[in-house]
């Protein structure tokens, strides 16, 4: 979180860029003590992790405030991941990407913190408080885009579109649990 950088707290991030070697000399311009940056040049990869982490955070949190519980939380972020490669892969990101600091790591980070505008977005969600006035959640219209995105490709994303659904108001946090919950089984490699 940028807050963690402006207390001096240890931090890694990524910078991207189209051309390798201004992202490698940028990176280590940034780059001090306690902010250590890594370069890429996988700029399809670096933002499809930026933006939908914003989606599973609302999930993480709404799981939280549903008080559904650590498997579910943990299930969640993991089947998210793997939504999240899919996405990925339909727009040619690197896998390697994904698999970084810009992917599982911001999901991991943004999945597990009232810090994250998103995740708390959801926690109160999830707690069936008010959501007005609450600090923008980038994740609300991203969901929603990235839903149609799914849908237009054939990619299957059921927890970006069960998130969809929820913040349209289509769904309930329950009804979204049950649908998850009773889609065919599958094998858990099958991404």
């Amino acid at each position: 979180f940028a807050t963690d950088v402006a207390r001096g707290l240890p931090t890694a991030v990524v910078v991207a860029a189209r051309n390798e070697g201004l992202a490698a000399d940028l990176a280590a311009r940034f780059s001090a003590q306690n902010l250590r940056c890594y370069s890429s040049d996988d700029l399809i990869g670096v933002e499809i992790g930026g933006a939908l982490k914003n989606v599973f955070a609302i999930a993480a949190g709404a799981v939280t405030g549903a008080e559904l519980g650590a498997s579910a939380q943990a299930a969640m972020v993991t089947r998210g991941f793997v939504e999240l490669r899919r996405i990925g892969a339909a727009f040619g990101a690197r896998p390697e990407t994904l698999m970084g600091l810009s992917g599982l790591g911001d999901l991991l980070l943004t999945c597990s913190s009232a810090q994250s505008r998103n995740f708390a977005y959801g926690l109160a969600l999830g707690q069936g408080k008010p959501l007005a006035g609450l600090p923008l959640a980038e994740g609300v219209p991203t969901a929603a885009i990235a839903a149609r995105i799914a849908t237009e490709r054939n990619i299957d994303a059921p927890i970006i579109t069960a998130v969809a659904a929820i913040l349209d108001g289509t769904i309930t946090i329950r009804q979204a649990v049950s649908a998850l919950m009773t889609r065919p089984l599958k094998t858990e490699t099958d991404v």
